[in-house]
């Protein structure tokens, strides 16, 4: 298939900018060409793809309009979600953005509903889109690799150490059966940090000793408690507030820059320290999450690396990586990639105001990948980056010293693999509707 330039200069704004847009209700790739696949994965050449959503609302709804416009022959035959309401009002909107289309082929009994909708809808798929909440990410990935899927799926990949195991493990088996896996760190697919990693590995900075790397808002989303909801359909609304489905927003978020850090580096960190905790963001509907993280990440080289995210309105907002070297500095945001010398000359600049918008660049590299034979095998980084965004919260939520070692060894399991509407919330209020916070010297997370 011939990449479509009208495909690659679709407009440039993310996932969550499409769910604003229409106006939903909802809230290291390594690219291996000309591998012949398994019989598991046959699905080459201009065979008509069958495609599934896993988690209907904004992100995965965007993900499957990003999907559909990526390959000529491409059909949505099947999607699922706990709740009902959010699957038609995806499939509406996808309608809506698509138009006129063919491409679009969901009947109404292969749409899905409940803690069994996403293995359903994956039976019928060649290629499959998980964007549930996190928690639910490792068995859906599990068994869309057990069953010779290929897979687009968010991140973060996991929320709890057993998590990132199981995906690790699918992660060797997709690969073993040369199943293209991709995960949404976008920024792999953007041309500014591919220009910056490719003067880097030209040794243009030297080494790297040392970074900061910040996600700092004013937050997102809150949806409050609803009459006679039961107290599990009240956690998977507001998930982001609950860490067996969110992880916190160091993890659901900053694991963007922090994923930017390992990949220029080269390495994952073999320790964390750092302190957070909740001073804004501390009503009853902001569940058990902090509002603010400070992290510093020791690599096996010896680089430090400062992490910042915060959610706190009428704050500085800064997106964005900042790397020294042995020789120069490398700045990235969005569509720039600086570097400098210490004299402050310039040794490159990217600003790439007509890049192609990477969120659909991911998906054109996924299908191209299947068409062509190739193995796109991202989920073993997405799982690494996954930990040590996770060894962060590890260590604000503890206020101790989190090895990496020590830390994948983890037992402490927050989203169960089995729930049912009966089944009690894997989080409990207090008598007064409030919810435990993590206390520093405290908290257990090993």
């Amino acid at each position: 298939m011939k990449t479509d330039k009208t495909k690659t200069s679709m407009t440039k704004k993310s996932r969550r900018d499409f769910v604003k847009n229409t106006a939903l209700f909802t809230g290291g790739a390594m690219l291996l060409p000309n591998l012949q696949m398994s019989g598991m994965a046959n699905v080459l050449g201009d065979k008509k793809l069958k495609l599934a959503l896993v988690g209907c609302g904004g992100r995965g709804t965007g993900a499957a309009v990003q999907a559909l416009t990526a390959d000529d022959n491409i059909e949505l035959v099947a999607m699922a979600d706990a709740f009902e309401d959010r699957l038609k009002g995806s499939l509406a909107n996808i309608s809506k953005a698509m138009g006129e289309t063919k491409k679009i082929n969901v009947k109404e009994k292969n749409q899905f509903v409940g803690f069994d909708a996403a293995t359903k809808a994956i039976d019928l798929a060649d290629v499959v889109i998980l964007a549930t909440p996190p928690g639910f990410r490792p068995q859906h990935f599990e068994y869309a690799v057990n069953n010779g899927k290929h897979v687009f799926m968010e991140k973060p990949v996991a929320t709890d150490v057993p998590g990132v195991r199981k995906v690790l493990a699918a992660a060797k088996k997709a690969k073993e059966n040369k199943l293209n896996v991709v995960v949404g760190l976008q920024r792999h697919y953007q041309d500014s940090y591919l220009a910056a990693l490719e003067h880097l590995n030209k040794d243009a900075i030297g080494k790297i000793v040392s970074g900061q790397v910040y996600w700092n808002s004013g937050g997102v989303w809150v949806r409050e408690r609803q009459p006679g909801q039961t107290e599990l359909e009240y956690q998977m609304r507001n998930w982001y507030y609950f860490n067996w489905l969110c992880g916190d927003h160091i993890l659901e978020q900053h694991i963007h820059n922090i994923d930017v850090a390992n990949w220029f580096i080269g390495e994952y960190p073999i320790s964390a320290q750092g302190m957070g905790g909740r001073q804004v963001r501390k009503g009853k509907d902001h569940g058990e999450i902090f509002d603010h993280h400070f992290v510093e990440y020791t690599y096996p080289s010896g680089a430090v690396i400062a992490s910042q995210c915060r959610h706190q309105p009428e704050t500085m907002s800064k997106v964005s990586e900042f790397f020294q070297g042995t020789k120069g500095t490398v700045y990235t945001k969005g569509d720039t990639a600086i570097l400098k010398d210490y004299s402050g000359g310039s040794i490159f600049e990217h600003r790439g105001k007509d890049d192609p918008n990477p969120y659909q660049v991911e998906h054109i590299k996924l299908f191209e990948s299947i068409r062509n034979g190739g193995v796109i095998a991202d989920a073993e980084n997405g799982a690494k980056s996954t930990m040590s965004a996770i060894m962060g919260r590890m260590a604000t939520y503890s206020g101790k010293v989190i090895k990496w070692d020590e830390a994948m060894q983890s037992n402490i399991d927050l989203a169960p693999d089995e729930l049912s509407w009966d089944s009690p919330a894997p989080v409990q209020p207090n008598a007064d509707g409030t919810y435990n916070i993590p206390k520093p010297g405290e908290t257990v997370v090993i």
